[in-house]
């Protein structure tokens, strides 16, 4: 077959148009070869697409646009519209059709050879003439979904690459050969709704961009004067985006909000002609897996009170979530919740035990050698009342027995395979000038993660004619939550990371112990990456950057001066919750195909407030129906639809690595509905959990603590490093018990009352009722 050079995809685009048609030229990065692709402006209500089956030359191609003028000219001949760098999508909202295209890139970064780009600048053209539009297309209504739309900015965090599935883990690219109309499915890409019509009339993916939303970043850094590269990339799910109050906990089909994998890959810069190492970790966050909500009718509270669904339907849902989990990246699960355990939030402490809660009733269906392992770590707790320097390294025990649980993937690279596009989507044969697709299969199931390993080497095709030697494989997760799933628990996958890290640097040779120390100038480094990577991930889900006081105490940042900052993120939160949530939320919709106007229906800011919540789940009505996505797309959802009623054992029992046995005891009625820590540990027992997860002493209850009354989960899969505190943990109280803060807090509130009023400072710091009455 021809060559599978990362140049052979299309990546350089034209847009003219005549009276009649648009056409695009769009030619590969080398200028060897060129295609064109027509669309009919003379129909408004539909998208007509047409490919030039002919491959052209530069000559070629130059002189059909010459021709294409000479024949347009009494209607106005040929005309540059814009050059372009893809196809972001096609939508219509009431009467015409939309073209979204790329129109200003930029590179942040490679990946085995391969260059990734964001977006700076973008454009929506009407495909109709404007002479066969009617009346409908400059309506309120169409002018409102177009402003609607635009408030995503694709300039912000969206990300893609042409010859590299940026969507895609590297253990999965480089194990698992898929390309076409399946990568599309997967639950990162963000744009699959919008080209989902081009894609189904071509039955190709040559000239759309398949973009991810999230963070990426990649920086140089160095150790003992050899350098290498560390890349940071977070992928946003799409199945059930949104914003922070809007978007909570599961839903029925187990997507949880604020769904976020987070990658870390450490590369070397090989010589020429040597092999590249190279190595990637995996780790996840997301929602309570829950079914529950917050009422923010009206804000009437601050923080608006948690509703958890008295049905959870037998943990349908969070089974299915798991299930989820375990078919992308295998077993075992590893779950830490970072939920508060004690103090004055009562709401927040139902909910950490309603999810204890839940997992015990789960793990209750499995035999004893399931691989679903559950460990509650109260954050908020153990920083407020230690040094956050040593409680971090206490949780770096933790992840480091996590990580001997999963592994890592490293592997060696040929050079070959980085300069070769072996990921691409098509490739072009130059012997008989013709496009090929490769294993183009829209029924796999794009989203499963899990990597085949045979005696340490892949099984994938492309790997067998490289060469690509993956030395070890991760399999398994770990899945952190807190809350929101963001300050909390950026700090915690920080802190992963920086384990991985070293174990990363000792498989590629970098560094003779496995271990980067907290105060290693790497430390830092990365820290500076993952704080950019939390305020990014904040602003996308909570409207404002991460709160970073922690990160800012391992500084030895002056603490009054870090809960100014965060203060302030608090207000911005706010403002943007309280204000701003709804649109962005209804432009999520549209965005994702959620929600699609349709004429004679009930526009999308008409819909009262339950229907408008409830766009995008499968409940909702046709006028608001759920998208391609979900009708013939997402081929993961089809085949969890199938096992939705099964028992959760035949996705999460098995496997060799099970932990060792703790003794404990059933958990009686009323420790589940305890509001304090369910799963204590009890002095006969913490010798094995030492043993089991390296964990200090101060990571075990407090010797007041009555634990001849306190039941224990009957499971080794659960257990609990809280240790217990009389005081609260809240970071208002944390500073109420600092005079320098509480001065600093005083000082704050003089200098806002100019701007803000009294009570609404009140309430904001202290969580006082901004509103009295009824």
């Amino acid at each position: 077959m021809g060559s599978e050079s990362s140049e052979s995809c299309l990546q350089s685009f034209r847009l003219y148009e005549t009276f009649s048609n648009y056409y695009i030229i769009g030619r590969d990065k080398k200028k060897t070869f060129w295609k064109v692709l027509k669309i009919d402006r003379l129909e408004s209500s539909e998208l007509k697409i047409y490919e030039d089956s002919t491959t052209y030359t530069e000559n070629e191609c130059a002189d059909l646009l010459k021709r294409l003028d000479e024949g347009n000219k009494k209607t106005g001949g040929l005309k540059l519209v814009t050059a372009c760098y893809g196809i972001v999508g096609f939508v219509k909202f009431l009467e015409p059709y939309y073209m979204l295209l790329i129109t200003k890139r930029r590179k942040i970064g490679e990946i085995c050879g391969h260059a990734i780009y964001t977006i700076t600048k973008s454009k929506m053209i009407p495909i109709s003439n404007p002479t066969v539009r009617t009346l409908i297309a400059y309506s309120k209504n169409e002018n409102r979904y177009q402003k609607l739309l635009c408030t995503v900015d694709l300039t912000k965090n969206f990300f893609f690459s042409y010859s590299y599935h940026v969507m895609r883990s590297l253990q999965k690219n480089l194990s698992e050969y898929k390309t076409g109309q399946c990568i599309y499915n997967k639950k990162c890409v963000w744009n699959a709704f919008l080209t989902s019509e081009i894609r189904n009339t071509l039955k190709n993916t040559l000239w759309t961009v398949a973009l991810v939303h999230g963070f990426f970043k990649q920086v140089k850094l160095s150790i003992s004067g050899r350098e290498f590269t560390l890349t940071l990339i977070a992928r946003r799910s799409r199945l059930y985006a949104g914003t922070r109050y809007l978007k909570r906990g599961v839903n029925k089909r187990g997507r949880v909000a604020n769904d976020v994998e987070t990658e870390q890959i450490v590369s070397e810069d090989a010589a020429k002609g040597r092999m590249m190492r190279i190595s990637s970790v995996v780790q996840y966050r997301g929602s309570v897996p829950l079914i529950w909500s917050q009422n923010i009718s009206g804000f009437r509270k601050f923080k608006p009170e948690f509703s958890l669904a008295p049905e959870q339907h037998n943990y349908e849902a969070t089974k299915l979530h798991f299930e989820n989990l375990a078919k992308r990246y295998g077993k075992p699960i590893i779950i830490l919740s970072l939920l508060k355990t004690r103090g004055k939030k009562r709401a927040e402490k139902n909910l950490s035990a309603a999810y204890a809660k839940a997992i015990t009733s789960i793990i209750e269906d499995l035999p004893e050698e399931n691989q679903l392992r559950f460990c509650r770590w109260d954050l908020n707790t153990h920083m407020y009342h230690r040094r956050a320097i040593q409680e971090l390294k206490q949780l770096g025990e933790f992840f480091a027995n996590t990580l001997d649980l999963t592994g890592i993937f490293y592997c060696h690279v040929p050079q070959k395979l980085c300069l070769e596009g072996f990921l691409n989507l098509s490739y072009f044969d130059e012997n008989n000038g013709q496009f090929y697709l490769k294993n183009l299969n829209e029924n796999e199931d794009a989203d499963n993660l899990e990597t085949k390993v045979d005696d340490g080497v892949s099984s994938g095709d492309v790997c067998r004619k490289y060469g690509v030697k993956s030395t070890t494989s991760q399999k398994g997760i770990l899945r952190t939550n807190c809350l929101d799933c963001l300050d909390r628990t950026n700090i915690a996958q920080y802190m992963y990371g920086l384990v991985a890290l070293g174990r990363q640097l000792h498989a590629l040779g970098f560094i003779e112990s496995p271990n980067v120390d907290l105060k290693n100038p790497l430390a830092e480094d990365l820290m500076k990456v993952y704080e950019a990577m939390g305020d990014t991930l904040a602003l996308q889900y909570g409207g404002s950057p991460a709160h970073n006081k922690i990160f800012a105490e391992i500084r030895g940042q002056w603490r009054p001066v870090a809960g100014y900052q965060d203060l302030m993120k608090t207000v911005q939160r706010f403002y943007c919750n309280a204000f701003s949530d709804f649109e962005r939320q209804d432009a999520i919709n549209v965005f994702l195909g959620y929600f699609r106007p349709q004429l004679g229906k009930l526009s999308l800011w008409e819909l009262d407030s339950g229907q408008r919540f409830n766009v995008g789940r499968s409940s909702t009505k046709r006028s608001f129906s759920d998208s391609d996505i979900h009708s013939r797309g997402d081929s993961t959802m089809t085949s969890t639809d199938l096992i939705h009623y099964q028992p959760l054992s035949k996705e999460l029992q098995g496997g060799s690595m099970s932990l060792p046995d703790i003794p404990t005891q059933p958990l009686s009625d009323e420790a589940q509905g305890d509001d304090t820590s369910i799963l204590e540990c009890t002095p006969e027992v913490s010798t094995s959990i030492r043993q089991l997860m390296q964990v200090d002493q101060s990571l075990r209850s407090d010797d007041n603590h009555n634990v001849e009354n306190r039941d224990v989960s009957n499971h080794s899969s659960l257990f609990d490093m809280d240790w217990h505190s009389s005081s609260g943990n809240s970071f208002v109280e944390a500073n109420d018990r600092c005079p320098e803060c509480k001065d600093t807090i005083d000082q704050m509130k003089g200098n806002f009352l100019g701007e803000y009023s009294m009570s609404f400072l009140n309430w904001v710091i202290h969580g006082e009722p901004l509103f009295h009455g009824s």
